[in-house]
Order: C-alpha cells, then structure tokens, then sequence
C-alpha cells in the first residue's frame, strides 16, 4: 500500500513522522529506539532525511589546504530497508538534487527498486554551507522538477542513457515539499507557489510542508494552493520545540515566523524543561485544531523531539 492510498482511504487521523540518520559512529539501534517509543501509534508511513557530503578544507603535512569531501550520516537507502523489514511500515527516503549526480540518483532508484521502497520524497535540498547560493553537481539537477523528469522517465522504464528498463513492475510515487512561509529562495509567496503547482503538473501525489507554528498560514497556504489548481494532499508539518535557544535558532535556519502568544510563553521559560512543556502544549494545540479543521494526516519533525512526540501523539492518536 502506498503513502497516498494511506492518506486519501483513511477513516480517521493518521501519525507520521520524520527521522534523521544518526551521526557516523553510531549504529541503527538509535533508529530504532526512535521507533520504538512510537509505534504505538501506528505511524502509517515514516521519512528518512537524506544529506549530501560536505566540503571541508584540511591542511596537508605541507602546510597547504585541501577540499575533502566528507560524509556525516549513514545512506539513507539502508537505513529506509532496515526499518520497512524490521517494522513492516511504508518508508519515504528523501532524495536529493543537491550533493548527488543523474547518475548516483539512477543507482538510487535501482537500488529501491529492488527493494520494493517505492515511496518517495523529491526535494532539491539546501546549498553547501561554503556557498553563497545553490551550485548543482556537475551532470546534476538544479531544480526538483528536473528530478522529478528523471523519476518519471524511470517510471515509463527510460534509463539516463535512453535505454529502455524490461519488466519494470512497480513505479514510484513520489510527494514535493511546500512552504506555508515561502521558500527562503523565492521572491515572493506566489511565485513559490506557481513553482509548486509546477511540481504537482509533473506528477507529485502529495505535498509535504516545512514546519510552522501559526496554523492560520497553513489554511491561508492551503486555500492559496486550491485557488490555483493544486488539489493534491497538502500534509501539514508540526515541530515541538524543545530548547530555549529555538525561539530565534528555527526562525533564522528555517525562515518560520513565532507567532507572539507562543514567543511571549517561551520567553517566560528559565529552563529547557519547562520550554519543553511549552512546546508540547502548544503542538498539542495546533494539531487538535488542525484536525478539527478537516486534517487527516498530521506529520511530526522528530529531531531532538522524540519524547515530546510521544507526549503529544497520547492526547491525539
């Protein structure tokens, strides 16, 4: 059963979450101590982030810098298969036009074919940190919709040197990204969305949206997207915040807004702890009233925010 079955034949609400490989150094069991405080709540399907290598400058024995590229996290592929074996749940590994060539998203898909992960995220992902704006690989997409035209010709079985896949049984399904705030990038928020009813012409089932924290831009952003013909599912996105420092950290990485009430009760914390409470209870609120709002799927960022998950997804799944 694919993502969008779950999402358009659903009854009631349904969980979802996002995960983030761990670092290097680390085993697959911390993914699953994630899991496993909340398959309780039959999470119907579960994203795996993917991250690009990272160019770092290191000094030579003599005394010259040289660019290294650096891997932090484990592939998201593997981890994607051991959680759909171990957990039997739909897995959406994210895949990336940034850090990755037509050729390295070619294995990709031959790889999760195989597999049979058929589900996926379609993103063109954020720039090197070392870059002022966004540079592709060489012989790699600069926009999503370009790897969205590769999806596709994978799906009509076209392979990037134009021979043809035989007995190709299954094709991807695939979601975008959508920003209730505007993609930093875009000059405006109509153009952005022009730009997303583009993704969605070309094939995108669902979209997904970045975290927000005013659930009037979410229903503003969504009666925008129906306005222009976009008629896909638009699944809203929830971050509990659980640090004092996120109040002004999340506005200036992820470029959301702090609507004042919450500003105002975060600023009262002296603690982590008690911004943690904060941050539950304030979730907690925009996912009740999402729901009451006609909202069948609620989806969960999870980084550094397990626990709270957990504590909100009691009072609502």
């Amino acid at each position: 059963m694919r993502v969008i079955d779950h999402i358009k034949n659903t009854t009631k609400p349904i969980f979802s979450y996002e995960i983030l490989p761990p670092l290097r150094g680390n085993t697959i069991d911390k993914v699953y101590k994630t899991i496993d405080l909340l398959k309780e709540f039959d999470p119907k399907y579960i994203n795996i982030t993917t991250h690009r290598s990272e160019f770092e400058y290191r000094q030579t024995a003599e005394g010259l810098y040289q660019k290294v590229s650096v891997r932090k996290r484990p592939g998201t592929i593997a981890i994607a298969a051991a959680i759909k074996t171990r957990y039997n749940v739909e897995v959406v590994p994210h895949m990336l036009c940034s850090g990755f060539t037509k050729e390295e998203t070619e294995y990709a898909l031959i790889d999760l074919n195989y597999l049979g992960i058929y589900d996926l995220l379609l993103l063109r992902g954020d720039k090197d940190k070392n870059e002022k704006s966004f540079i592709p690989e060489k012989n790699g997409h600069a926009h999503a919709t370009e790897l969205q035209k590769q999806v596709n010709n994978w799906n009509k079985g076209i392979l990037l040197d134009g021979s043809q896949i035989g007995n190709l049984q299954e094709k991807f399904s695939y979601a975008v990204a959508g920003y209730p705030e505007k993609h930093e990038e875009a000059p405006n928020l109509n153009s952005d969305l022009l730009y997303l009813k583009q993704k969605v012409d070309a094939g995108a089932e669902y979209i997904i949206t970045q975290m927000f924290f005013d659930n009037a831009k979410y229903f503003d952003f969504v009666k925008k997207c129906r306005d222009i013909g976009i008629n896909v599912p638009i699944i809203p996105g929830l971050k509990p915040i659980t640090l004092l420092n996120q109040l002004t950290v999340l506005p200036k990485i992820f470029h959301v807004d702090i609507p004042e009430d919450f500003a105002t009760e975060l600023s009262k914390c002296k603690t982590n702890e008690n911004a943690v409470e904060v941050g539950i209870e304030w979730c907690k609120m925009q996912a009740k009233d999402l729901i009451a709002n006609g909202v069948n799927n609620i989806h969960f960022y999870t980084m550094m925010a397990t626990q709270s998950v957990k504590n909100i997804a009691k009072d609502i799944f």
